[in-house]
């Protein structure tokens, strides 16, 4: 029975396909679509545990894929590409993908990507966000180091779980590591360079679109203004900070 973790190639290049199984195909079940409409199809019947996605796709690209994706699904997603250019990774990023690597790419680092993902997702106890809570830095109540009470929103670092209202929110690895890295630095503002530097490890100074729109899609997911729960903050002129809210 197989047991290893599925991860799905997406790519028109049946080489590029064959040459990323042989990379990765030690340590995961690999498997593949040519096209985006497929991409999406076995997104939804195999279940993987994470897509590495090309851009430059026959019927429709890889940005329209992973937007339909983020639609339904919160796998993670490591947009994949021959281009170069800063836009397609912003792109990438304001769409809900976790990573970005470009071709030609080393067997060594498209497998420490991979890794890096599985294990956000998969792995919680690994995640270094569960360290380093200061109780000082608001008023939310930490029991123990793997768990963050606050009014009305539970997050557990282990099983990267978020709880608002007791309800379950859904968010992808990087919205978590979003959220995570706020919620350390609660009360300080950081500008949107910042935090695409210290959240997605971009040191990256342009356009941050990125960071607003996983900003909005948290915002969306754990604010709730009829109950006073206003988390995430917008500085205007500098960026956001992530406040307590007043009971």
């Amino acid at each position: 029975m197989e047991d290893r973790l599925k991860i799905l190639v997406v790519d028109d290049d049946p080489l590029i396909r064959e040459l990323i199984q042989v990379y990765l195909e030690e340590e995961f079940l690999v498997i593949h679509a040519e096209n985006g409409p497929k991409a999406i199809e076995k997104v939804q019947t195999d279940e993987p545990s994470l897509v590495l996605l090309d851009i430059m796709l026959p019927v429709l690209n890889g940005l329209e894929v992973c937007k339909q994706i983020r639609n339904f699904c919160q796998v993670p997603i490591i947009m994949v590409s021959a281009k170069g250019e800063e836009i397609d990774k912003v792109l990438g990023l304001e769409l809900g993908a976790e990573d970005y690597i470009t071709k030609p790419f080393s067997p060594r680092e498209l497998l420490a990507r991979v890794k890096a993902q599985i294990r956000r997702s998969l792995i919680g106890g690994e995640r270094g966000a569960n360290k380093g809570f200061s109780d000082s830095m608001g008023r939310g109540k930490r029991i123990p180091d793997d768990t963050l009470d606050l009014p009305g929103l539970h997050i557990n670092f282990v099983k990267y779980q978020v709880l608002l209202d007791e309800l379950e929110v859904e968010l992808t690895a990087k919205e978590f590591d979003l959220l995570a890295f706020l919620t350390r630095n609660r009360g300080q503002v950081f500008t949107r360079e910042q935090l695409l530097n210290k959240v997605w490890g971009f040191d990256y100074v342009g356009d941050t679109r990125a960071v607003d729109s996983a900003i909005k899609r948290l915002r969306k997911k754990i604010n709730h203004e009829e109950k006073n729960y206003i988390f995430i903050h917008t500085v205007r002129g500098i960026g956001y900070r992530f406040e307590v809210p007043n009971q």
